[in-house]
């Protein structure tokens, strides 16, 4: 499988990532994109041994866009500096059921249950705070996309908080299978990510679109 390249130099490397890879390798077996970048560097500059590439933030197996990765421990080490700090950036897109309102502050106390691998909203002081803002871009056919910013970064936390406000999301058979068809595919895509450059220092912002498919295609900017 060939990862789109978006950026890279000696310190970054962003990539597109693709929907339904997962970030990193687990006990399914299943291909990730780790695993595949990693041998794309040891082929592209024949590299000898192991090759380093961290990870600094993550995507869900069924999500795609923009992902950072770090080439040195260095830029690893201040890239998630900058994950701790807020000052990594990213924007997500989303298609949702129904109308939010047209922008809001999300605040939940979330729990995860590592055995069925899900997250349930929980009373404060009972969970980790999950903080998202947002904007209702356009909404069509009973569905509206939203323009996520992600403060903090939970498993699952968008899907989990729009569907706790009752604005589950396109296709999210775990925590929308009231109102989404089995085989549909989760409308959350990581739309922009900005972060400063881990020597350089300069701020960098990287945009990807989603692919012009149902429901997209309904929703997103001509």
């Amino acid at each position: 499988m060939e990862i789109p390249i978006i950026y890279e130099d000696n310190h970054l490397l962003v990539v597109n990532k693709p929907v339904n890879l997962l970030t990193q390798a687990d006990r399914t077996g299943d291909r990730d994109l780790l695993s595949i970048l990693k041998q794309d560097l040891k082929v592209r500059y024949n590299k000898p041994g192991n090759v380093y590439l961290g990870l600094v933030h993550r995507l869900d197996r069924p999500v795609g866009g923009v992902m950072i990765l770090a080439k040195t421990s260095k830029a690893a080490a201040r890239l998630s500096e900058q994950v701790r700090n807020r000052e990594l950036e990213k924007l997500y897109l989303a298609v949702v059921h129904g109308r939010p309102k047209a922008a809001d502050r999300l605040v939940h106390y979330l729990v995860k249950d590592a055995r069925t691998n899900t997250v349930a909203v929980a009373g404060r002081g009972e969970g980790k705070e999950a903080v998202l803002e947002y904007r209702r871009l356009r909404s069509a056919d009973g569905l509206s996309l939203v323009e996520v910013n992600l403060v903090t970064g939970r498993p699952h936390q968008v899907r989990v908080q729009f569907a706790a406000i009752g604005h589950p999301l396109y296709g999210d058979q775990k925590y929308g299978a009231a109102v989404n068809t089995p085989g549909q595919q989760l409308a959350l895509f990581c739309h922009q990510i900005s972060c400063l450059h881990p020597t350089r220092r300069e701020r960098m912002t990287f945009t990807l679109w989603p692919r012009d498919v149902h429901p997209w295609s309904l929703l997103l900017p001509r």
